[in-house]
């Protein structure tokens, strides 16, 4: 199942995936740092949906109270209830 998540106070905006048997699969931003998001996208791609969470949550873009992989991680949250 795809899942679309609308971030918050970040300079993406958007944020596609799936979840697959227990892992993230398929992670696109809409939006932001291309090459870095995109990276972010490779390296979960088949994780286990908790390790992605653990590992990005609470994760600050400047002065800014959040990220995209934060923004990832309460997405992951959110789809994984």
């Amino acid at each position: 199942m795809q899942y679309e998540y609308k971030t918050k106070g970040t300079c993406s905006q958007r944020i596609l995936f799936e979840i697959v048997d227990g892992k993230v699969k398929n992670v696109q931003f809409i939006g932001g740092c291309n090459g870095n998001l995109q990276g972010i996208s490779r390296l979960v791609d088949g994780m286990e949906v908790k390790e992605v969470i653990e590992r990005i949550e609470g994760i600050h873009c400047g002065m800014k109270p959040t990220s995209c992989p934060d923004q990832l991680a309460k997405a992951l949250k959110e789809a994984n209830l």
